[in-house]
């Protein structure tokens, strides 16, 4: 495929991640899911990231940032601001390369999620209750010790390496009719939309989002950057109310279409790949499999082929337990 128009991030630049990545990490597995294909009147796989290193994709696009770091800005070390995916990304790939890592994530991020950040290597430090708090303590990192900050999507080498999914996905599936990819800053669906469509325009890559949070949902459709958050989700890692500016920019051009699902739709997901695909994801992983249960792309995936991502499973054990309630799995 010839794009006739600029992106921020090429098809070069992916095939570039994807040698950077090669050893350290794992290319996930994508089975068939029987039980959502009957379901679905159609042929489902579910691509395997909370099966990756750390727990989710979010290692592919860290790993692929610091690794283009020139070795001055490799000894300034490191920032980061997480909910949790991104900081074990951010800390597992400082503890290979032999930087220094500093990761600030927010007073309500799950213990789970700190305590492997901190496992892996990285210095973490609590502040605030959102993106913004986090944000603005990064800020005042990077103007007090020099770090170089590692944004979590917004970034054109970590679209890059998230882009990496796409490659696999289509040397396991070439024929695959539909992607469909959750969403929050947009750097897994930018990425997947740039590989995939670069190699082949037909297929269909579909968002999806939390109806309680969907700022690029609302930018996609209002063709304009723009921020929506109600209140918060089971989807927290996609828990982003304004998109990034390259990443919309890759979205608009790239993505045919982004659904919203509701919070029963995640929860009843999140416990379906449970009780019948014996797969533990946390919400945002779940969301993907929610749109698909929830029948709004039946249009889509009836007859055709049809791969949902997984794309993380960070979960705590108790919220697992508070999800699943007393469903008979």
């Amino acid at each position: 495929m010839h794009i006739d128009y600029e992106l921020p991030v090429t098809i070069i630049d992916v095939l570039e991640a994807k040698k950077r990545l090669t050893g350290y990490i794992y290319k996930t597995g994508m089975p068939r899911s029987n039980y959502l294909s009957e379901c679905c009147k159609g042929e489902i796989f579910l691509k395997f990231e909370n099966m990756q290193r750390t727990g989710s994709f979010k290692i592919r696009g860290a790993f692929n940032k610091l690794s283009s770091l020139t070795e001055e800005e490799r000894k300034k070390g490191v920032v980061a601001c997480s909910a949790g995916n991104h900081a074990q990304g951010v800390s597992l790939s400082c503890a290979i390369l032999g930087i220094n890592g500093k990761v600030v994530m927010p007073n309500g991020a799950p213990k789970s999620k700190v305590a492997a950040t901190t496992d892996y290597s990285a210095q973490v430090v609590m502040h605030g209750d959102n993106f913004n708090d986090t944000i603005a303590k990064v800020s005042e990192i990077v103007e007090m010790e020099g770090r170089i900050f590692i944004p979590p999507y917004d970034d054109e080498k970590v679209i890059a390496g998230q882009g990496t999914i796409g490659l696999e996905i289509l040397e396991d599936l070439y024929d695959v009719d539909n992607v469909i990819v959750p969403i929050g800053g947009g750097g897994l669906i930018a990425g997947i939309a740039l590989a995939i469509k670069s190699i082949n325009p037909t297929i269909n890559i579909i968002g999806v989002q939390a109806e309680n949070v969907h700022g690029m949902a609302s930018s996609f459709y209002k063709g304009e950057l723009m921020a929506h958050r109600t209140t918060g989700t089971l989807a927290d890692g996609c828990d982003v109310s304004r998109p990034g500016r390259l990443t919309f920019e890759i979205v608009k051009k790239l993505v045919t279409e982004i659904v919203l699902v509701s919070e029963d739709d995640i929860r009843n997901s999140m416990v379906a790949l449970i009780q019948r695909n014996k797969v533990v994801t946390e919400g945002a992983g779940a969301l993907a499999t929610a749109a698909l249960l929830s029948g709004k792309l039946d249009h889509y995936i009836k007859g055709r082929k049809t791969v949902s991502i997984i794309s993380g499973g960070n979960i705590d054990l108790s919220r697992v337990s508070q999800i699943t309630g007393s469903a008979d799995i």
